[in-house]
């Protein structure tokens, strides 16, 4: 990262929470590994946003809502393919809670996403439709940054979505892999990493 953050520098800490740690419904290898990792980083921001997964029961992205249908196989709906997933981050349950060890009191925003029953939700900025905003990039906006650098879980999945679309948001977007970990489906890890370099996101 170019220099010290500034206060036009916002971090957002992508989804840390139980679910998505092992021992959770939908584990990314690892994924407990990064909260000191972050809890660092966030000491280095005066500004934090942390999103939260925040589906209602039977989330049309569980595979479980659909007759037949197994975890991590892909089906089409309005908005394009959608992968089922394990029912994960159901409101007000455990493993929607942010993981224990993550210990950043000054974040100033928590933004769930998700909470939609028809539609998932990977990027911080907006919905899977690509079109249903979650108010980010005006919150953003309205408080003046300009840089983005993003952390978490999962690097493949909600990382990269929310880093493409700061990108397209008109925000400068860094990456701390040290600090983020993926799932890596299929190759998911590698492609994704290709495409943040070739959209101008700085992997750091």
């Amino acid at each position: 990262m170019r220099g010290e953050p500034t206060e036009r520098d916002v971090l957002i800490v992508t989804d840390p929470q139980r679910d998505f740690c092992p021992g959770g419904a939908l584990a990314v290898p690892e994924g407990d590994a990064i909260m000191p990792a972050i809890n660092r980083l966030a000491r280095r921001f005066a500004h934090v946003v942390i999103t939260q997964d925040w589906h209602p029961p039977g989330h049309m992205s569980f595979a479980s809502a659909h007759a037949g249908k197994n975890p991590f196989e892909t089906i089409e709906v309005g908005y394009g393919p959608q992968t089922l997933w394990p029912d994960h981050c159901v409101q007000n349950t455990p493993g929607a809670a942010f993981h224990p060890e993550l210990d950043v009191p000054h974040a100033e925003l928590v933004i769930r996403k998700g909470y939609h029953p028809g539609i998932d939700s990977y990027s911080a900025f907006r919905e899977n439709d690509r079109k249903t905003p979650t108010g980010l990039a005006g919150y953003l906006r309205e408080r003046g940054f300009t840089r983005a650098t993003l952390c978490g879980l999962a690097t493949d999945f909600c990382v990269f979505f929310s880093a493409m679309d700061a990108r397209e948001a008109g925000f400068e977007a860094t990456i701390v892999l040290e600090a983020s970990r993926g799932i890596d489906l299929d190759g998911s890890l590698a492609r994704a990493l290709s495409t943040m370099r070739d959209a101008g996101i700085e992997l750091i």
